[in-house]
């Protein structure tokens, strides 16, 4: 499944997956003010994350200068914006909008890097991060609504 994939990348982007899971973890187990501090990371860093996946269009242009077209330059820019918004939400709603954001990325991706070629090892990647990343927002929702957390 990991196969092709380069292994800084691989392995990088797996770490990655640690502070997600690590902080749903702290959500859902931790006392009172370590679930508060938790949250306020786990929505602080899926808007980081999600940035970063816009960034990855302008990476890729710039090295492409055909590829810098005002559809993927404007959606480079968009989980930047739809990160930070997250920021200024009560904890729910950031959750479900970071949840929705990173799917939709995805898509993006999918749509983008969908052909196969030489960087269809990118989807791979992308999917299962995704995938864990989003499994880990939605177990810190869960643990909102189940705690009644605000």
């Amino acid at each position: 499944m990991m196969s092709g994939i380069p292994a800084p990348m691989r392995t990088l982007g797996l770490a990655g997956l640690i502070p997600f899971m690590g902080l749903a973890a702290l959500v859902i187990a931790g006392d009172e003010p370590t679930r508060m501090t938790a949250l306020r990371a786990q929505v602080g860093y899926g808007a980081v994350i999600l940035s970063f996946l816009g960034a990855v269009h302008w990476g890729l242009a710039v090295q492409a200068p055909a590829l810098a077209n005002w559809p993927r330059m404007t959606w480079g820019v968009t989980p930047a914006l739809v990160g930070w918004t997250a920021l200024a939400l009560p904890a729910v709603s950031s959750l479900v909008l970071l949840t929705s954001a990173l799917l939709a990325a995805l898509i993006v991706d999918e749509f983008y890097f969908g052909s196969g070629g030489e960087r269809a090892w990118f989807l791979k990647l992308r999917r299962l991060l995704s995938l864990g990343a989003t499994l880990a927002l939605l177990a810190t929702l869960i643990a909102l609504v189940v705690k009644g957390m605000p």
